[in-house]
């Protein structure tokens, strides 16, 4: 795996965090704002990366159990319940009896000129579960843990294209 700096405190790590496209390590990404304009502020505020010494030896001492997580998810092992559209089979995650509904919801968001609330209320979601739906990176056949994206061991109910496609259409319109 390929070290990145991060660009706060000059730590080299293999974590490959990001935020807003910045490389961080990750006592710097804990304690990063989300806010993109009190982001730049926090980054421009240089730190000498031995202050952290002591933050980052207890930060990977102290968490056995997500290091076993991001184990898993690296080898594509979901970790959570079965996203809507799939069910659980033998510790598998296999596509269930409404999987087709995943890509009728993305079809719909992607061609019909329908809000979220109305489109929402067609599948009997709520537009919060709507929106985690249409950004769910299980639906094309990955795992998200951590902010990284690995290979999973199931199959995808829609293709990459029809994803991405979604995704552009949520970031033009401004959806969080």
């Amino acid at each position: 795996m390929k070290k990145t700096k991060c660009i706060k405190c000059a730590h080299e790590s293999e974590e490959n965090l990001e935020k807003f496209r910045v490389p961080l390590c990750n006592v710097c990404y804990r304690f990063c704002p989300n806010d993109e304009d009190k982001f730049k502020e926090y980054v421009h505020e240089k730190l000498d990366g031995e202050v952290l010494k002591t933050f980052r030896k207890f930060s990977e001492i102290g968490n056995p159990q997500k290091k076993a997580m991001i184990n898993k998810a690296s080898e594509g092992i979901i970790m959570s319940r079965p996203a809507f559209g799939y069910k659980l089979v033998n510790g598998q995650l296999t596509p269930a009896q409404n999987f087709r509904e995943i890509e009728e919801i993305f079809e719909e968001f992607l061609t019909k000129k329908i809000s979220l609330t109305q489109l929402a209320k067609k599948h009997n979601l709520s537009v919060n579960g709507l929106k985690k739906i249409l950004k769910n990176f299980t639906y094309i056949g990955k795992v998200k843990f951590n902010n990284q994206i690995h290979d999973g061991k199931h199959n995808p109910i829609i293709s990459s294209t029809l994803f991405n496609h979604v995704q552009n259409k949520l970031e033009r319109l401004g959806i969080r």
